[in-house]
């Protein structure tokens, strides 16, 4: 446990650069099982779920370890296809070994995947598109058990997009014989990240970013190294803190048109946003307006993962905000504890509307789950007062040093344990 002390009325200025993507780096992780070679990646943040990560590789029999921000990842003494229930439990994002491990193994054996309580989240379409390259799935104590002779190559239709589905179904299909099509794939950029991973291991892979994706074969590499993408929620995240705090901030080492749903809505609210290849800068009003409505959905619709901090920032904006939640039925969770700031929030099923208030008056509150803690150090760096925020470590499994990064802007917050 940690308690982060935010101080408001403090405007962040100045230039961040921002970390590696979580969300690509794992998948990329979860890939180096493929076969057996040797994995050099850079710019891989410290986050409590990369750790996680390394703990599951080291637990199936490979090597890795961390310099700075390089991970290396020696696969080739794996020796296990089971991955215990007490990793798995930290992290949804874990079911990604199950394709890995039955394209290398021929088998694997997972429990049921934890992580942020945000709503049904089935594996569901997982298992499909494994049966589909022809697994055999039980379950088993709760557990699924995945077994293959040996995978075929087949047409793969989802009936909506999933990144993680599409990601098991990317790495499995890797091992099958012949051509595999995956329709209806998530789009999201972190795909295209890891099919440029993927040809780097020596898999046959196009069409990632576009609806369908097609894999023809895969002749394994011994040797790869790669650098992890920028973290397009991180730059969200603190864009969405400069302007709730009136600032100007630039971030370096982004690709802005990734997040450029966000970046419309900021400007929607009064910010002047300069964005270049692979820099952004922002420069906010002291006063900000209600954006257009903002839809969450699967890229490149507004990212669900950036509609709280968009939301915390919007809570003193003039006007009225609505956000419709489409991805996850419990993502608002985190929004009973903005009305203990002050905050004038309405939720109706999957919509939330936002009334602008004149003032927040900080208060102790708790985070729900990982983007919701982030929306409270938000609302606390607008608010009067302290803010006392109660973390469990959901901050830490997506943000990397976050406190630091906003205090080297101009924040007035620190963190102690509990």
């Amino acid at each position: 446990m940690s308690i982060w002390h935010v101080f408001g009325g403090n405007k962040l200025t100045g230039s961040v650069t921002v970390q590696g993507a979580k969300n690509a780096v794992l998948p990329i992780m979860a890939a180096t099982v493929l076969s057996p070679c040797q994995v050099e990646l850079l710019n891989v943040p410290v986050l409590r779920d990369v750790e996680k990560t390394m703990a599951i590789l080291r637990g199936l029999g490979c090597d890795t370890e961390r310099d700075g921000d390089s991970v290396s990842i020696d696969s080739t003494g794996l020796c296990r296809a089971e991955i215990s229930h007490d990793l798995m439990r930290e992290m949804r994002s874990s079911v990604i070994f199950l394709g890995a491990l039955l394209a290398r193994c021929g088998e694997a054996r997972l429990s049921m995947p934890g992580g942020c309580e945000l709503g049904p989240r089935p594996v569901d379409l997982h298992l499909m598109a494994l049966r589909a390259l022809g697994a055999e799935i039980t379950e088993e104590s709760g557990d699924i058990i995945a077994r293959a002779g040996k995978l075929k190559g087949a047409r793969i239709d989802f009936p909506s997009p999933s990144v993680g589905a599409t990601e098991n179904a990317l790495l499995a299909a890797c091992a099958a014989e012949g051509v595999t099509v995956i329709n209806n794939a998530a789009r999201e950029p972190e795909i295209e990240e890891l099919q440029r991973f993927l040809r780097q291991m020596g898999a046959k892979v196009s069409g990632a970013g576009t609806p369908t994706i097609v894999v023809e074969g895969f002749s394994p590499e011994a040797r790869v190294g790669h650098r992890i993408m920028p973290d397009r929620i991180v730059a969200s995240t603190l864009l969405c803190a400069a302007a709730a705090t009136a600032g100007d901030l630039e971030l370096r080492g982004v690709e802005p048109v990734q997040f450029d749903t966000v970046l419309r809505s900021l400007s929607e609210c009064g910010c002047d946003i300069d964005a270049g290849k692979r820099n952004v800068r922002l420069r906010a009003p002291e006063q900000l307006r209600a954006p257009q409505p903002v839809v969450t959905g699967p890229y490149p619709a507004f990212p669900t993962d950036a509609q709280p901090v968009l939301l915390s920032t919007c809570l003193k904006a003039s006007g009225t905000s609505v956000f419709v939640e489409n991805v996850f039925s419990n993502r608002y969770r985190y929004v009973s504890e903005l009305r203990r700031l002050g905050a004038r929030v309405q939720i109706e099923g999957r919509v939330a509307v936002v009334t602008g208030v004149s003032e927040l008056q900080g208060a102790p509150t708790t985070v729900t789950d990982l983007r919701g803690g982030a929306a409270l150090v938000l609302a606390g760096l607008s608010a009067e007062g302290e803010t006392r925020i109660l973390d469990s470590g959901h901050i830490n499994r997506g943000y990397e040093t976050l406190d630091e990064k906003l205090r080297a802007i101009g924040a007035n917050l620190w963190v102690t344990p509990d």
